[in-house]
């Protein structure tokens, strides 16, 4: 092979290079401008999508969040809600212990006014573990992956003295 063959050769491979990491750029920019969005781990992620983005305070780790929630199983079926608790938002300081981790990194950067779907694996849910009510029957079973429909109704800043939770579901179990 002379040089000549072997330099187009080469050409063309860093051509080649060179457009695959334009392309690779442009789909990586259209995924980032979009509203679904994952964890950054190398683990198990919440798969989170906001349905609308709101306007007001974010909320961030050490903040008080008051939500609107509807806990379900892929299924659809319904396991818990702000509803069943008397619309009374779940109020929590965010990055503390009591609820789910996968619940709290999905709440984790919304903006008050907005409503984000979340679907959190059992290893950020509750694991391996069946959930149930106070009759003994199964509500969450082992191993499940749970959706959440969470309304980020207010953020406040953290109380100098501590945390403050005024509801324990979704519990942390």
């Amino acid at each position: 092979m002379n040089w000549k063959v072997a330099s187009f050769i080469a050409l063309i491979i860093i051509v080649l290079g060179v457009g695959a990491y334009v392309i690779s750029k442009k789909q990586s920019a259209t995924a980032s401008a979009g509203t679904a969005t994952t964890t950054e781990t190398t683990g198990p992620t919440v798969q989170a999508q906001d349905v609308s983005v709101g306007t007001g305070a974010q909320a961030t780790p050490g903040t008080i969040v008051s939500v609107l929630y509807v806990g379900k199983l892929p299924d659809g079926t319904v396991f818990d809600s702000s509803e069943a608790h008397g619309n009374e938002p779940l109020k929590f300081q965010l990055g503390t212990e009591g609820l789910i981790p996968g619940f709290q990194i999905g709440v984790n950067g919304m903006k008050e006014g907005g409503e984000r779907l979340l679907a959190v694996p059992p290893e950020l849910g509750y694991g391996n573990q069946d959930m149930k009510d106070e009759k003994g029957n199964v509500i969450i079973p082992a191993n499940s992956t749970i959706v959440f429909d969470v309304k980020l109704v207010k953020v406040e800043p953290a109380p100098a003295g501590g945390a403050a939770s005024t509801q324990t579901a979704p519990a942390a179990q």
